[in-house]
């Protein structure tokens, strides 16, 4: 009879496989990744090796089969620090992406020496070399300090991840202290634990990925704003907002929107980065949806769907989707809490 901590590997492993699903189909759209084919295809490859990992896990300790000895899985195990440093990337230094492709080659290295690596020392230098490239996300995190404000439950959460991936490395490194089924039963856990924190984190902010390379390039981008009235501009901005009410337009972009204040694409983003602590995206989901709660309010008739069509979203899962990510509720739940009949209760 498999132990507790066995027994909810085992659970883990089936969920993170489901997990993995589930962000792919609902997170990794071509929408909340717009010229970034690397970063996705990365992502996607991720989640496809910590995938097979987990399956791998699943047969070793519930079914006895020893896949986690085989081949494909050290060049899997190999594979995932690589693919998670080519995924964030282009998101946390979109300057450095030229080097990148010029040196895919080098990533790859680890997962194309793995086969002619001894078996005692395969697996202590998969972690070594995944504890490297922690080391790496820990520089740019810290490069991207000032940024971090705007994202403090999001940091939160993911910082759990950064937690779980420095408990890995050093029970890789120690893997000889926790022989056999364990140390495989504390992998899998440990995976489990870290898909639950990023599909949490993606299902209160869903546009993460695109706020952050919004922040990131405000970051490194050298002030564009030295010749900027930045107040008129703000004044401006916010009169487009509340008086012409410009973001009922579903085709606004930052460049569309920036040609209308006179200001360059860079300059808006600037603006709205370091003014006003947020990414474009997230600027305008959040003008769309202070109007649609004044609509809910105030048209009681009027369906959910016409509401979020009329302030600017494509479609109501894109409308639910940021409703819930501002307001923390549907557009329903919103409505019934600020009816005029439950007001006057």
């Amino acid at each position: 009879m498999p132990s507790a901590v066995t027994s909810l590997a085992i659970l883990l492993s089936g969920f993170s496989i489901f997990s993995a699903m589930i962000i792919v189909l609902t997170h990794f759209r071509g929408e909340n990744y717009q010229n970034q084919g690397m970063s996705r295809a990365m992502g996607l490859i991720l989640l496809l090796a910590l995938s097979a990992l987990q399956l791998a896990h699943f047969a070793w300790l519930y079914l006895d089969q020893a896949w986690v000895v085989t081949l494909p899985y050290r060049m899997t195990l190999f594979a995932v620090a690589p693919a998670f440093f080519l995924f964030s990337q282009p998101l946390l230094r979109p300057q450095a992406l030229s080097p990148i492709r010029t040196g895919l080659v080098g990533h790859a290295l680890p997962v194309l020496i793995s086969p002619w690596l001894p078996d005692g020392l395969a697996l202590p230098l998969a972690f070594i070399v995944g504890a490297g490239y922690l080391l790496w996300l820990t520089y740019c995190l810290y490069c991207l300090r000032r940024e971090r404000s705007g994202f403090h439950r999001e940091m939160l959460l993911l910082g759990g991840v950064f937690v779980i991936a420095i408990g890995v490395s050093v029970l890789g490194l120690g893997q000889g202290a926790v022989p056999g089924k364990p140390f495989y039963s504390l992998y899998a856990i440990s995976i489990g634990a870290a898909f639950f924190l990023v599909q949490t984190t993606l299902g209160l902010r869903p546009k993460l990925s695109v706020e952050v390379r919004e922040s990131v390039q405000a970051a490194y981008a050298s002030s564009t704003l030295t010749k900027v009235d930045c107040h008129s501009m703000l004044s401006a901005l916010d009169v487009l907002m509340q008086t012409d009410r410009i973001y009922v337009d579903a085709d606004l972009s930052l460049p569309s929107l920036a040609e209308r204040l006179g200001l360059t694409t860079h300059q808006l983003s600037e603006l709205i980065n370091v003014r006003l602590g947020k990414g474009f995206s997230r600027y305008l989901r959040e003008q769309r949806i202070a109007a649609a709660k004044a609509m809910l309010r105030d048209e009681p008739s009027a369906s959910v769907l016409s509401v979020g069509l009329s302030v600017g979203f494509t479609s109501q899962s894109n409308f639910y989707e940021a409703f819930r990510e501002v307001e923390g509720m549907t557009p329903g739940c919103y409505r019934k809490l600020h009816s005029k009949g439950e007001l006057s209760k």
